[in-house]
């Protein structure tokens, strides 16, 4: 599927990569197929990747994995809520949290409070409000970022 994105380009992705969110995303509900598009020279997942819109090619979200900025993320979610996604493999959901990048750069920060929530297996997925009152909508990631950067030699 080729798909016009407005900061990458035209972008073809396999069928088997799109994310289908059923519900949207919070404030984006009528946009429903995702992909996540990260640099493919650091792919080692350990950086931040963008949640790029199939269906509209303006709206490319910065995210992370939340357990490169807290390590001990683990949100309390329903068992009713993750139902619609499907049967997960052993290794269970992926969950990426969407993140705020500000001029300031000590300013950046993720949203730790409604996490995306993605069943590998069946690439169906779900952004929701996590019951964990410690999880903020704005959790700083300035120094944690810069440690994975100079982990990874920027």
């Amino acid at each position: 599927m080729l798909i016009k994105t407005k900061f990458f380009g035209d972008v073809d992705i396999a069928d088997d990569k799109i994310i289908t969110l059923a519900n949207g995303l919070l404030g984006f509900d009528e946009f429903k197929k995702y992909v996540i598009l990260f640099d493919s020279e650091k792919s080692s997942g350990e950086s931040i990747s963008w949640f790029q819109s199939a269906d509209e090619q303006t709206l490319a979200l910065p995210v992370i994995n939340p357990l490169l900025v807290k390590s001990d993320y683990n949100p309390m979610v329903d068992d009713d809520i993750l139902a619609p996604l499907g049967e997960t493999g052993e290794d269970g959901y992926f969950v990426l949290v969407t993140m705020r990048i500000t001029p300031d750069p000590k300013e950046v920060s993720c949203n730790l409070k409604a996490p995306i929530i993605i069943n590998p297996k069946t690439l169906l997925g779900r952004q929701i409000i996590v019951e964990n009152e410690d999880y903020p909508i704005r959790y700083n990631i300035y120094d944690v970022v810069q440690k994975l950067k100079e982990k990874g030699g920027e």
